[in-house]
Parts: C-alpha cells; sequence; structure tokens
C-alpha cells in the first residue's frame, strides 16, 4: 500500500501523483516524495535502459510503487505507430492503419521480445530482475488503447488477452492492467450514455470486455472533462464526472469484481472563459476522491485516483496544460495531503517513510 506525492521528473516520463487504497498502488518519483511514476516504455537504446535501472533502484530506496507502461497509442512517444512504421521497414506486408498493431504477427513478435527485454533486465544498480523487483507495483499493457477502425474492435482484445498472458507467462509476482480511459463500447447499450459522447464508443475499446480479461489484475479509467466536453460549463463537467466516477466503481465492484484505479484524473490549469478559480475547479478532484474514499471505506473496489500530472518546480518543460506544481497551488495540495491522511487512518497503516502530519 502506498499513498504518495510524487517530486520530479526524468526525461520521457510522465507523472501522476497517487492517493492509493491499501493492497493497490502508487506512482511517482525524484525520488524524495512518496509517490508513482508511469514510464512510458518505448524500444530504448542501452543508455536509455540504464537510467531506468536508475529510476528503479531509487524508488526501491524511497519506498515508491511504479507502474511501468509498456507503450503509448499515441505517437509523441513513437507509440504503436513507431512498430508498424519498424515493420514496414522489415519488409511486413500490411496496410499503413495503425490497428496493424494489434494484429500482424511480425508486430506482435516485436511487442513480446520488447517485453521479455524488459521483464526480464536484470537492473545495473541492485542486481535485481525486473521481474522480481518489489518495487515495481504494475504492468500497463498500454496507454490508452484505441483503434482507428471501429471494425478492429476484436483484435484490440485479443491483444489485451494474448499479452497480459504473456507478462503473466514472465513474471508471476506483479499486477497487471490494460491502461484503458474507460470509455465502454457498443456491447452494452444502457452504458453508452456515461460516455462522453457517441465518438467514444467509436474507438474500440470497452471497458467492462477490456478489463474482465482473465490476466488483467485490476482496472484502469481516465477522467478528462474539460478535453471531452470542452463546450461545457463546469457546473456540467461535475455532474458528468460524479455520473462517470460511479459507474466505474459500480461496475468494477458488481461486475468485474476487481479493483478500479483512476489513473489519470487531469483539469485545466489555466484560465479561460469555462474556468473559475483553481480553488473552484479543485471540485473535479475533490469528487474523484470523495467518491474512491467513500469505495475504499466500504472495502469496494475504489483504489486509487492519480492525477495527471503532478509536476515540482523546474520541470515546466515536461508539462503540460494539465500540469500543476501542488506547492504553488495550496488548496489542490490541501486536498491532496487530506486524502492521503484519512485513506492512511481509515486503515491504521500506511508507508513507513511518509506519516500524516495533519491532526485528526
Amino acid at each position: 500500500m502506498a499513498f504518495t506525492f510524487p517530486g520530479s521528473s526524468v526525461p520521457g516520463s510522465s507523472i501522476r501523483s497517487s492517493i492509493i487504497a491499501p493492497k493497490t498502488v502508487a506512482k511517482s518519483v525524484e525520488i524524495r516524495g512518496h509517490g508513482i511514476i508511469t514510464y512510458k516504455l518505448q524500444m530504448p537504446e542501452i543508455s536509455q535502459h540504464y537510467v531506468l535501472d536508475y529510476v528503479i533502484y531509487e524508488a526501491r530506496r524511497n519506498h515508491i510503487r511504479l507502474i511501468l507502461c509498456l507503450v503509448n497509442n499515441l505517437d509523441n512517444l513513437g507509440g504503436k505507430a513507431q512498430y508498424v512504421q519498424w515493420a514496414q521497414a522489415a519488409g511486413a506486408n500490411m496496410t499503413n492503419s495503425t490497428d496493424s498493431f494489434y494484429s500482424h504477427p511480425t508486430i506482435k513478435r516485436y511487442y513480446k521480445d520488447y517485453v521479455k527485454a524488459i521483464l526480464t533486465r536484470r537492473n545495473s544498480y541492485s542486481g535485481i530482475r525486473y521481474s522480481d523487483e518489489p518495487a515495481i507495483f504494475a504492468w500497463e499493457l498500454m496507454n490508452e488503447p484505441r483503434c482507428v477502425s471501429n471494425s478492429s474492435g476484436p483484435y484490440l482484445q485479443a491483444w489485451i488477452a494474448e499479452m497480459a498472458a504473456y507478462v503473466k507467462s514472465l513474471d508471476t509476482n506483479h499486477l497487471v492492467t490494460v491502461g484503458t480511459e474507460g470509455f465502454y463500447g457498443p456491447g452494452i447499450a444502457e452504458r453508452l450514455g456515461v460516455n462522453p459522447g457517441e465518438w467514444a464508443a467509436s474507438l474500440c475499446s470497452d471497458f467492462i470486455q477490456n478489463s474482465a480479461v482473465e490476466h488483467i489484475d485490476f482496472a484502469s479509467v481516465h477522467a478528462y472533462p474539460d478535453s471531452w466536453l470542452p463546450k461545457a460549463s463546469l457546473e456540467e463537467k461535475v455532474r458528468y464526472l460524479s455520473n462517470w466516477v460511479d459507474s466505474h466503481l459500480n461496475d468494477s465492484e458488481q461486475i468485474l469484481k476487481k479493483p478500479v484505479l483512476f489513473t489519470e484524473v487531469g483539469y485545466l490549469q489555466h484560465s479561460d472563459a469555462n474556468s473559475n478559480s483553481t480553488v473552484d475547479r479543485d471540485i473535479i478532484l475533490r469528487i474523484v476522491y470523495d467518491k474512491i474514499y467513500d469505495s475504499a471505506r466500504k472495502l469496494q473496489a475504489g483504489s486509487g485516483a492519480l492525477i495527471w500530472q503532478l509536476m515540482v518546480e523546474g520541470t515546466h518543460m515536461y508539462g503540460d496544460n494539465f500540469s500543476v506544481v501542488a506547492r504553488d497551488r495550496p488548496s489542490t495540495y490541501s486536498l491532496i495531503t487530506n486524502q492521503s491522511c484519512r485513506l492512511q487512518r481509515l486503515y491504521g497503516e500506511g508507508d513507513p517513510g511518509w506519516q500524516c502530519s495533519i491532526p485528526p
């Protein structure tokens, strides 16, 4: 179990803060605070392997648990498009569609070779194999898996099942999650109204079907009301988010019977026509925290929420419009601290390296 406050980033990494209920996960880095990092892995050079070795080594020394993401759907870190380009350059017969990533045998072999290289790697600092590393909490198969064509949905589902089983064949010590955004597919019509728009059901991912795969240990969900509902008022976004969180907590508890982790919760940090003050907009994070706490208090599926993305001073070059330096946002910092404290008190235990400083 971990209650987390991220520290700083390293190039190519993505930081999410996390507040985690027992027997689940946490993410960060610098590595002075207690938190979690999601590190996007993409066929690195040998020198980059040594950087990852150091991140993991320092995480363990500072009681930090890591979720390592094995590939990105998005192109900004190479993503699945890079795999398609590599296969085409090697002479593989395929279309230019990135959906080939999920079905072409050459690309699946590339992915498996890379996964095997990572999971069986021995850390150059500690001498511990990644598959035996206590600092690693879980492997994420892909960040935000999507398809170009809705007809590729069965290929994505088969890919999740195949790759989750493959990871487990190499590593039985760590948990595995998909990395989905949480969109519902057309298979359950009554859930489609929970999506932020009709477009969400056309991306091939299906929260229930994808997360129900045998070797997937916990479900993952994202929440970006500002991006998904750009024209909505803050009040409309709040109502939407409340229903979004409730639906995934309920489905994880009643249908999947697995923990659910909100692995990215983001809201715009810069003022615009639809924005209120930071204090007012913290309601987005407060809704997620309160609902997860209530679920955890009942020993149900709610397991934690990770902010996209919590930074420290001097890391602005890795940021985006959702980035926040917690100490520059006192109200946000207070929310994070209070959530950590009440979860720690709820279970009467916590990370030995961090104790709540707020009186009961």
